[in-house]
């Protein structure tokens, strides 16, 4: 168990589970450096909205934002609310990322990242039908009023059956330790 599951599992005995997930994203040093904050996280998690503010932080060559920041604000998002959201019993982990920058960014972003019960149930679904999938999520970082799209990143996250993953990479490890 890393050290933020450890502080998540011990934090939400003392403080709720969206608060939780909100701060300590907020306080984390690696999400502090992408300069983006969570501004909102809803009770169930299946809603969350971050902010990138424009400053000299984050400031590229050409006085927009560095791609990288965009990247890393939205990057770890997706992942770690699926986690929370679908809970112990499965595995999720980022598999890859595509990001297209469409326009150079020269005000605050916003990205709104979002699951839907359906999307759940039918992630379970598959997940129980196949021990493992893949899914695409797409984060758009756009203006306030989000007419105006600045960067879009797809991620590829997997998912599967906790025990049956357990149970794959022990066949593969004494796979591989006859070779």
């Amino acid at each position: 168990m890393s050290f933020y599951q450890t502080i998540a599992k011990t934090g939400t005995k003392f403080i709720a589970k969206h608060k939780l997930f909100k701060y300590g994203f907020n306080f984390s040093p690696m999400y502090r450096r992408s300069t983006a904050r969570i501004v909102h996280a809803s009770k169930d998690l299946l809603e969350v909205r971050i902010k990138l503010p424009i400053s000299y932080k984050n400031r590229n060559y050409v006085n927009s934002i560095y791609g990288g920041s965009m990247f890393s604000a939205v990057d770890p998002i997706p992942m770690v609310q699926l986690m929370n959201l679908l809970g112990d019993a499965y595995v999720v982990w980022d598999k890859s990322a595509e990001v297209f920058f469409k326009r150079p960014a020269k005000e605050d972003l916003y990205a709104n990242f979002e699951y839907t019960l359906t999307e759940l149930a039918a992630i379970k679904e598959q997940v129980a039908a196949h021990n493992e999938i893949e899914i695409i999520k797409t984060s758009l970082l756009t203006n306030k009023d989000n007419s105006t799209t600045f960067c879009e990143v797809r991620k590829t996250i997997y998912v599967a059956d906790k025990s049956f993953y357990k149970e794959k990479r022990r066949r593969s490890k004494s796979t591989n330790s006859s070779s």
